[in-house]
């Protein structure tokens, strides 16, 4: 499930997968964020900064709850998604590598993945994610009755499942990480001064025959774990942090 992409000088490549989360990250160490420190974009400063900033992270998060928040049909299951440390980290180390491919392999079986890489002129972070939205122009989701009881996948453009990662209800944990390339091996050819960007999601999405969330009046089919509580259209706990710190 890859597509790759040339616009002039620059190149835009996507690829994703997703596998299942276990019990590595069954008790997170997770922060969240809101939109308050999302309102400064990407700034050019930061385009090959090693880590990304506080506010790149929140970016980040908010737009995929933006996301989850406002699917259709309306979501019945949508868990907040929450900033994982650990996930950010495993990410962090991986993106250092500037391989294009998935991994570790060792953690893999416990997290979904999407990727993403950027050759050319300098581009935002929030583009680079949005890029993965826009899949949702190409997917359509399934009627219960086409469910017998596996699902079809409807996908009518090369590729969805960056989408259907980002709004997977259960994937309520991310974390991400960027890092400059001097120069990536990416199918045959050579990016060069290039930037990768690497989410990891929990728990898992994505698997085949499922569908990415329940349809149905926004919080109506919350875990029991989230005691009722509803926040956006989507199940929430009450966190008390709001900050990355």
């Amino acid at each position: 499930f890859v597509t790759g992409e040339g616009f002039c000088c620059t190149f835009l490549y996507l690829y994703e997968i997703s596998v299942c989360a276990g019990d590595l990250f069954n008790t997170p160490n997770m922060r969240e964020v809101t939109g308050q420190e999302a309102a400064a974009s990407f700034s050019a400063g930061s385009y090959l900064a090693r880590f990304l900033s506080r506010r790149d992270m929140s970016m980040i998060l908010d737009y995929h709850n933006q996301v989850r928040a406002q699917v259709s049909p309306p979501a019945a299951n949508m868990e907040y998604m929450v900033w994982d440390e650990r996930l950010a980290r495993a990410a962090e180390a991986w993106a250092a590598r500037c391989l294009w491919d998935h991994g570790p392999p060792e953690l893999m079986k416990y997290m979904g993945q999407n990727l993403f890489i950027h050759s050319g002129r300098s581009s935002s972070v929030i583009n680079m994610v949005k890029s993965w939205h826009q899949e949702k122009q190409h997917y359509s989701f399934p009627h219960p009755r086409e469910c017998n009881p596996r699902c079809p996948s409807k996908c009518s453009g090369s590729v969805c499942s960056h989408y259907t990662q980002m709004v997977w209800a259960s994937s309520s944990r991310l974390g991400c990480a960027l890092s400059p390339c001097t120069n990536v091996r990416v199918w045959g050819s050579t990016l060069r001064h290039a930037v990768l960007l690497v989410c990891n999601y929990a728990f898992k999405g994505n698997w085949q025959g499922e569908v990415p969330y329940k349809v149905g009046q926004p919080c109506s089919a919350c875990p029991p774990a989230y005691g009722g509580g509803c926040s956006n259209n989507m199940c929430f706990a009450g966190l008390k942090s709001n900050h990355i710190s």
